[in-house]
């Protein structure tokens, strides 16, 4: 793996995850003796996180992390929606459908791994993350499916924000089948509306618990 690869991957996990916090200052000369690379490798990871609004520049303060804010969510939902519903309706009509039917079974077993440990809901989140890579599979173009990509990787810190509570996680469960199932019943509006529903219940959530903090 290139130097700036690794630099730009650790990076953006650490801010993803919150270990890096809005408003951090990237100082070129800590980041680099913590990553283990030169600077000019770091410079190219911190280039495309900014390209990516993980990272700003802030003046005379350098690079700092990024913040996110509830307008900053309504937007993303807006783009989210926009994206997603046309991506279901294209894996209805392009999709395996056995693929998706298996992927629904899954899902609807998915409250068992909803516990209170995190290595059950990793495993949880696996499962949610293969649903994507079938749809953006299924849809069969790659503009799409990088710029759901690229969403995804706010979509992850977003979530962050949010009380992952097992009530909430069992009812996406339930949506996520919906639109599985939806799929594979090559039925594009009905993906659509799955599609929809769970991402109005998961931004009223979002917000809910962002408002709470």
């Amino acid at each position: 793996m290139r130097a700036s690869e690794k630099a730009y991957e650790a990076l953006r996990e650490d801010i993803i995850e919150w270990r890096l916090l809005p408003g951090a200052v990237l100082g070129e000369v800590e980041q680099s003796e913590r990553l283990g690379v030169s600077r000019t490798p770091l410079r190219e990871a911190l280039s495309r996180l900014t390209a990516e609004g993980l990272t700003t520049a802030a003046g005379g303060r350098g690079v700092v992390v990024t913040d996110i804010s509830l307008a900053d969510i309504d937007e993303l939902f807006e783009l989210r929606e926009t994206l997603e519903c046309k991506a279901a309706a294209l894996a209805a009509r392009r999709g395996d459908a056995a693929l998706f039917e298996q992927l629904q079974k899954e899902l609807l077993d998915a409250p068992g791994l909803i516990g209170a440990h995190d290595p059950a809901r990793h495993d949880y989140y696996g499962l949610v993350g293969r649903l994507d890579t079938a749809i953006d599979a299924a849809i069969s173009n790659s503009y799409l499916a990088q710029a759901m990509r690229s969403l995804r990787i706010h979509l992850v810190r977003v979530r962050r924000l949010a009380a992952d509570d097992a009530e909430r996680l069992t009812a996406a469960a339930g949506e996520h089948a919906a639109i599985a199932e939806a799929i594979a019943a090559r039925n594009p509006r009905l993906a659509e509306a799955a599609t929809t529903l769970h991402l109005h219940r998961s931004l009223s959530h979002l917000k809910a618990t962002h408002t709470a903090h």
